[in-house]
């Protein structure tokens, strides 16, 4: 066929060519962005925390009364906990993983005596447990060993405590000690309100940090401490862990059984771990459900704008097809004349697009601070935004070809 008809009859619809085109990039540059963060938004809604959070909830004490004793409280309520049908281990911890709200630390592996210019300090998340921390939150434990009863001290607001041990991440791990072999070697930092030397006595696979946006957000690292009044002289936050299936059933039972044991406290704050990653993940779960009706609702109004755009043209040519047909051109000759001028639509359109696309990318990335957008994405989104304009023109172009030769000469 040749190209030269249809350019000659495009050129005289200028104005539906060049709209058809605006909206083929708009649409190209929209999606391939849109879906690029879709697919970063579920990968990170879905990325592994490294705990056994189905089985995993935490349940707050909060005493009132004048001579409550918070240590005697801690050592009768985990206790209380471990004995409970289906809990496989409690421990008590100072910030839930997973629920935006937590400590940090910034540590180094280089003493006080380096200038503190030359010294580079590693943010991590800090969580205070004790020997029964690891087996709570069901981490994996891949070198070293685990606390002991010995390890862990107390943290108050008058005393910090001076931990002597520390259980980190092995993205930690990696940061801190690239050439391998943490376990055993020392960190310095400001817990306990000394600057170290602290060892590494294990390394667990992966933990993540309190604040699922950080981009540090596997740095965490497990302290063997109770929380004794540092901040709040009567509070306390406990993880249970129970056995599968068992939670709901556990958390109703932990609840009743510590506020029996102690009348001078108030038992709040029951939450389960998925109620928790739930709820920090809320906003990006949202942006994935409007972006994918953004992407729907621009698909679809592009492929109607195609279907109506040809419709109008294969109206306005009823003449011209009766002439073709009249001459001898087949229906199937017709229908490729019209999809083959939406192919040059379109491609129009998507040269158009892919300038908008890396062009919307950058945008973003200065903005938003969003990675450069993955090279496959563009030809892909070309390739739908192509196929959906030859879905959308193939009902008018079938149209246009059983257009009868008798009935477009009786239009002379």
């Amino acid at each position: 066929m040749e190209f030269r008809p249809i350019l000659n009859a495009l050129m005289r619809n200028k104005t539906g060519l060049l709209l058809i085109a605006l909206q083929v990039a708009i649409t190209l540059a929209i999606v391939c962005n849109s879906v690029f963060i879709i697919l970063q938004r579920i990968e990170k809604v879905n990325r592994p925390s490294g705990m056994d959070e189905s089985a995993l909830f935490t349940i707050t004490s909060l005493g009132f009364a004048q001579d409550f004793d918070l240590r005697g409280s801690i050592r009768e309520d985990l206790e209380t906990l471990r004995s409970i049908p289906g809990v496989v281990d409690a421990t008590t911890i100072n910030s839930v993983p997973l629920s935006n709200g937590g400590w940090s630390e910034g540590i180094t592996t280089q003493p006080e005596s380096v200038p503190e210019e030359q010294r580079k300090n590693v943010p991590t998340a800090l969580y205070l447990v004790d020997e029964h921390g690891v087996n709570t939150l069901g981490v994996k434990l891949v070198a070293g060993r685990n606390f002991t009863v010995g390890d862990v001290s107390y943290r108050s607001k008058d005393d910090k405590g001076t931990p002597h041990t520390l259980i980190i991440t092995q993205a930690l791990a990696d940061q801190l000690y690239p050439e391998g072999n943490a376990v055993g070697k020392v960190i310095y930092s400001g817990i306990g309100g000394r600057n170290g030397p602290i060892t590494i006595v294990g390394i667990i696979e992966r933990l993540q940090a309190p604040w699922v946006g950080w981009d540090k957000v596997e740095h965490a690292m497990l302290v063997p401490q109770y929380q004794d009044g540092e901040f709040d002289s009567s509070s306390a936050r406990y993880l249970i862990r129970t056995e599968p299936g068992r939670r709901d059933e556990v958390m109703k039972e932990a609840e009743r059984k510590l506020g029996e044991i102690n009348t001078g406290r108030i038992v709040r704050g029951l939450r389960s771990v998925e109620e928790v990653r739930g709820e920090s993940y809320r906003q990006d779960r949202a942006m994935t459900v409007v972006l994918g009706t953004v992407i729907f609702s621009l698909l679809a109004v592009t492929g109607l704008g195609i279907v109506g755009m040809v419709s109008f043209w294969v109206t306005r040519r009823v003449k011209q097809i009766g002439t073709r047909r009249a001459l001898g051109a087949r229906r199937f000759d017709i229908r490729r004349y019209f999809m083959i001028e939406n192919v040059i639509v379109v491609g129009v359109g998507i040269a158009l697009g892919l300038l908008l696309t890396y062009g919307f990318n950058i945008w973003l990335m200065k903005h938003y601070e969003l990675p450069r957008l993955s090279w496959y994405y563009a030809p892909l989104g070309a390739l739908t935004v192509l196929l959906l304009g030859q879905l959308a023109v193939f009902g008018p172009a079938t149209r246009a070809s059983r257009v009868s030769p008798a009935v477009a000469t009786r239009t002379v």
